[in-house]
């Protein structure tokens, strides 16, 4: 068997979303937590959030592993401008729901990949329209689903799919967590061979 080809990779996240996603392009990577303090900053837009975020993530974990490439992303939904976060409890996740129901909300998932002092920040949007849903619908989803570490309420890879009217994005998995096909160029413009060969 060959040697590994490809440079030391690190996933800075608690997710469990993104590390099943990161999994998915079969290139080996370690996963650490990182230490960041996720409070909105006074008159910071969504956008900012998200990108201040990835950043603080991946850099917390880069300054304890210098030789590697450090992943950091974060994700914040935006409803008007309003930040709609993880909801935490079934009371907060029907109140979400049920302000976004009929509205267009969009997810902006932040990324950003570093290593020492060379980094690339992004941001992918998704806009996701919500079904005009009762709220006996909404609550017999968040029962089934309990989709209380989401932001927004709505697992569009399970059972939330059905709450949606549509989705507009470039990067189906984006909506997620990580944008793949963003982070699959990022990662072969720093020397990434995806497949790789092990």
């Amino acid at each position: 068997m060959s040697k590994l080809i490809n440079p030391p990779l690190i996933l800075a996240s608690t997710s469990a979303y993104r590390r099943e996603l990161l999994g998915r392009l079969r290139i080996p990577f370690e996963v650490v937590s990182p230490k960041v303090d996720e409070t909105p900053l006074t008159a910071e837009s969504t956008l900012e959030l998200a990108l201040r975020l990835a950043t603080a993530k991946a850099a917390a974990v880069a300054k304890d592993h210098p030789n590697a490439w450090v992943i950091g992303s974060d994700q914040v939904a935006d409803l008007c401008g309003a930040a709609i976060g993880k909801p935490g409890n079934f009371e907060r996740a029907l109140a979400q729901l049920q302000l976004m129901r009929g509205q267009a909300v969009t997810f902006h998932t932040a990324l950003c990949l570093m290593k020492g002092e060379q980094q690339t920040t992004l941001n992918v949007p998704t806009e996701v329209t919500f079904r005009k849903l009762s709220d006996d619908v909404l609550e017999s989803y968040l029962l089934a689903e309990e989709p209380y570490d989401c932001a927004g309420s709505a697992k569009s890879e399970g059972l939330g799919i059905s709450l949606l009217e549509s989705i507009q994005s470039d990067d189906p998995t984006a909506l997620i967590g990580l944008p793949l096909i963003a982070l699959t160029g990022l990662l072969r413009d720093a020397g990434f061979v995806i497949p790789s060969k092990n």
